[in-house]
């Protein structure tokens, strides 16, 4: 794929991020339900680690200048960048590299269960915590009945988008 095409396909995912993390979420006490991890995923499975964490990154600090809730804090920042960085890690796959259907399906697995946990379990759970003062064990227990449910609805979710855009990013995304 040409860096003009990456470039571009990149600035829709963000601009997709941010309307679906920040404007088209459901607040749940201090927790948001959002659809704001398919386009990060698509960017990690479709442009690599450092477009799916320039996404990230910029989704944040985008997202905290236009849309902000409360005062910024580069913790979330951090976090957003590591989860850019597990997904693109664990789902970009190189045009040289051959993968099974199971074999993306266990990597979307695991890069879902390891930002749940990592990202937002415990890192957003201490950030939570710095802020507001509340009781950790508290905050990771909302977390963490949040992620019970989130989690099956983000592999569903991901595996079903891209399998509905196969064809179309067969024929426009890979280079022949």
């Amino acid at each position: 794929m040409s860096k003009t095409k990456k470039m571009i396909l990149s600035a829709l995912l963000l601009a997709l991020d941010i309307v679906l993390s920040r404007i088209i979420s459901v607040p749940i006490g201090h927790i948001k339900f959002s659809f704001g991890f398919v386009p990060l995923m698509l960017a990690a499975i479709w442009l690599g680690p450092k477009y799916s964490i320039l996404i990230a990154v910029l989704n944040d600090l985008i997202g905290a200048l236009l849309f902000p809730v409360g005062e910024f804090f580069i913790g979330y920042t951090i976090t957003a960048l590591l989860d850019g960085a597990i997904y693109g890690f664990l789902l970009y796959k190189k045009p040289e590299e051959e993968w099974s259907k199971m074999k993306f399906a266990l990597r979307v697995i695991l890069s879902t269960l390891l930002v749940s946990v990592i990202c937002n379990l415990f890192l957003s759970s201490l950030w939570s915590y710095i802020i507001t003062g509340d009781a950790y064990l508290l905050i990771l227990s909302v977390k963490l009945s949040l992620e019970v449910i989130r989690l099956p609805v983000k592999i569903v979710t991901i595996l079903a988008i891209t399998k509905v855009l196969e064809p179309i990013t067969k024929k426009y995304l890979v280079e022949e």
